[in-house]
């Protein structure tokens, strides 16, 4: 019996044809974390070269960047609060991004869904059970988010006005209609230096989970991030969004209704970066005030494509992105470089990494499809 090269049946690169499957799951997906993994090494060995062009230690730098944001219980803690509005702002990107939108925008939701949730509260608490008024708030500032985010949606779809200019453009916006609103109409008369709202009673903060010195907005930006997995992964809604993000013009042709999907998409996206808004207000700020404008949202956007708009994968690396953000202090006193060295730090990653996504499907090992059999 005469075997061919050429036969299905014939082991791959020396392995037996059973294994087939196996390799190729594990090649598709480690593309995305080999490359990423790449991208930061390149990205902190460029940044090393700029302290190094300061005068400064690298390898202080990043052990003080692992003390500051890991080292410690305590430091722990505090990543994983500054975590929990990264995990929401980086849906804000990622939910977008499927349906091949890119949206920069969610700061403007973070701060309107802030004031949105201060000013439902104003009425309610004190009179309105916690509980309710915790539910109200949160809805009030996912309205308010979605709405935002849901409007340079509409105006790509339905105008075809550019979203990832729209978006940044209504952020900036938001922001002036924050300073507004906290200003004047809602302002607290009793805020002198710091203008705000009026604070919330301790007894509807949003508390801390058992055991740790961190809120409940971590439990929600997880769970949110999982619902939108499911969302993407395992219903008809985010199977059409795939296709409309992977060719619009076939998805028309196919039914899809692409505009409510753009639409859908992504007032779901700034509804949950207003949550994280509301979650700065009742778990962290007390109050609507400037504070809310913190850069969540720009940041939200590197942990999106880090995580290559997968929502499971937004949980770690928001971690880690909240444990960078949680050194800036501590090497500002031991350094004495700026608290800003953070943000340079994040930029540079942001840059290397859209260096990087070019050469996602260039590399032979990571496409089965260009494999060869062979005895």
């Amino acid at each position: 019996m005469t075997i061919e090269a050429n036969d299905p049946a014939i082991s791959i690169v020396g392995k037996p044809a059973s294994l087939r499957p196996v390799l190729e799951w594990t090649a598709r997906r480690a593309e995305p974390i080999v490359i990423g993994l790449a991208a930061i090494l390149i990205g902190l060995a460029i940044f090393s070269l700029f302290i190094l062009a300061v005068g400064k230690s690298p390898a202080t730098l990043f052990q003080l960047m692992y003390t500051g944001g890991f080292g410690s219980w305590f430091s722990v803690q505090n990543s994983l609060s500054r975590a929990a509005p990264l995990l929401l702002t980086a849906l804000c990107v990622a939910l977008p991004a499927r349906l091949g939108l890119v949206i920069i925008g969610g700061e403007g939701a973070v701060v309107l869904g802030g004031v949105g949730a201060a000013a439902m509260a104003m009425p309610l608490a004190g009179t309105v059970p916690v509980f309710l008024t915790l539910v109200l708030m949160a809805m009030a500032a996912m309205v308010v988010g979605g709405i935002w985010i849901g409007l340079a949606g509409f105006l790509r779809h339905y105008r075809g006005v550019n979203e990832t200019i729209s978006s940044l453009l209504l952020s900036y916006i938001a922001i002036a209609l924050m300073n507004q609103f906290v200003e004047g109409l809602l302002r607290d008369p009793a805020s002198l230096n710091k203008p705000s709202t009026r604070p919330l009673p301790a007894e509807y903060m949003l508390g801390n989970i058992p055991g740790m010195d961190v809120h409940w907005g971590l439990v929600i930006g997880i769970l949110a991030c999982m619902v939108s997995w499911i969302v993407i992964e395992a219903t008809s809604y985010g199977f059409a969004a795939r296709i409309a993000g992977g060719n619009v013009r076939a998805a028309q042709i196919q039914g899809l209704p692409v505009g409510k999907l753009i639409a859908g998409f992504t007032a779901l996206a700034g509804s949950f970066a207003g949550l994280a808004g509301m979650i700065e207000v009742a778990a962290v700020q007390g109050s609507a005030n400037a504070s809310l404008a913190a850069g969540y949202g720009y940041t939200g956007i590197l942990v999106a494509f880090l995580a290559r708009h997968n929502p499971l994968a937004i949980i770690p690396v928001a971690i880690l992105l909240g444990g960078i953000d949680a050194s800036g202090g501590l090497i500002q006193r031991r350094m004495g470089l700026p608290d800003a060295t953070v943000l340079v730090l994040q930029g540079t990653l942001f840059i290397v990494i859209l260096f990087c996504e070019t050469f996602y499907g260039r590399f032979k090992i990571f496409n089965p499809d260009l494999w060869k059999r062979s005895l």
